[in-house]
C-alpha cells in the first residue's frame, strides 16, 4: 500500500499558523513523524492566497527537504504554485492534481509531461463531481486519453474516484467501490488512490467507518491512500487487509511493519 501523508496542509489551522509564522520546527516535526510512521510520499499543500501560495509552497518544500528525502506530492489548484514548486524539489515529485477541468488540463498536464511526474487524477470536470459512477468513468476515460497522448504512462497515474460522505448519501460507499473496480478492469496499470477520511465526514466514530471502508476498497483495487500515517489502527488494518488478500508475499510487509513498531500495540503499553 502506497501511503501519502496528508498532514502538511494549510487548511489545518496549526499548519496555516506555522506557514504564516515560518515555523520551520513545526513543519519539520510533522514531516518526520509521518515518514517514521510509514509515509512513502508527503503531500505539500500551502492552501494560502493565490498570490502568496507559490512563495509559501517553496518555503514548505525547502523546509521538508531539510529533514527528509521522501518524495513530495505537490498539492494545489493553483498552477502557478505547482510550476514554482516543481523547480524547488530535489527529485521528481507527484502532482496533485489533474482533472477534466479545462483550466487544469491546460496548465497541469503540460507540467506533468515536461517533468514526467506521477499524477493524481480526479474524477471531476467543469460541472463538478458527477453523481454517478458512469459519469465519473467517462471523465477518467477522457483524461487518460489525454495523458496517453502526452506520453504519460498509465503507471504514473493515481486515479481518485472522489469519495463522498456517507452522511449525505448512504450509497456513496457502494458507488465509490464499484467505480474503483471498473477503473481497474478498464485500466489495469493505473493506481487507485483516495482521501479516505471523506467517507466518514459528519459521522461519530469516524475511525471505525474509515477502517471498514478501506478493507472493501483494497479488495476493489485501492493501492494508495491519502491519510494520517500516524493512525496506528488504520495502518494496521491496511497491512492486515493486504496480507489476507494475498498482496503481501511471504507476509513480509506485515512482519516488517510490526517489528518496526508501525502497527500493533506500542511496546511501552504492553503488559
Amino acid at each position: 500500500m502506497i501511503i501519502i501523508g496528508e498532514k502538511i496542509n494549510g487548511t489545518r489551522k496549526n499548519v496555516a499558523r506555522a506557514i504564516e509564522e515560518r515555523d520551520e520546527a513545526f513543519i519539520k516535526d510533522l514531516a518526520l513523524k509521518q515518514v517514521e510512521a510509514g509515509a512513502h510520499y508527503l503531500d505539500i499543500n500551502a492552501g494560502t492566497h493565490p498570490n502568496q501560495e507559490p512563495e509559501d509552497m517553496v518555503w514548505l518544500i525547502n523546509t521538508v527537504q531539510g529533514v527528509t528525502e521522501v518524495t513530495l506530492c505537490l498539492d494545489s489548484a493553483n498552477p502557478q504554485a505547482l510550476a514554482t514548486g516543481i523547480k524547488a524539489v530535489n527529485k521528481t515529485p507527484m502532482i496533485n492534481s489533474l482533472s477534466g477541468e479545462k483550466d487544469r488540463i491546460e496548465a497541469v498536464l503540460p507540467l506533468a509531461r515536461e517533468h514526467k511526474t506521477e499524477l493524481v487524477v480526479l474524477a471531476m470536470d467543469d460541472n463538478g463531481i458527477p453523481k454517478t459512477g458512469e459519469d465519473r468513468l467517462d471523465i477518467i476515460r477522457d483524461v487518460i486519453d489525454m495523458t496517453r497522448q502526452n506520453d504519460l504512462p498509465d503507471e504514473n497515474l493515481f486515479i481518485d474516484p472522489l469519495i463522498t460522505a456517507l452522511a449525505t448519501d448512504t450509497e456513496s460507499g457502494n458507488m465509490a467501490l464499484e467505480t474503483m473496480r471498473r477503473i481497474k478492469e478498464e485500466f489495469p496499470k493505473v493506481h487507485l488512490t483516495a482521501g479516505l477520511s471523506n467517507i466518514s465526514y459528519g459521522l461519530p466514530e469516524r475511525s471505525i467507518v474509515n477502517q471498514a471502508f478501506v478493507v472493501l476498497a483494497i479488495a476493489s483495487g485501492l493501492d494508495s491512500v491519502i491519510i494520517n500515517p500516524e493512525d496506528r489502527d488504520l495502518r494496521g488494518i491496511l497491512c492486515a487487509t493486504e496480507l489476507v488478500l494475498g498482496k503481501d508475499d511471504y507476509c513480509l510487509n506485515f512482519i516488517k511493519a510490526y517489528r518496526s513498531g508501525e502497527i500493533g500495540v506500542l511496546q511501552e503499553t504492553k503488559k
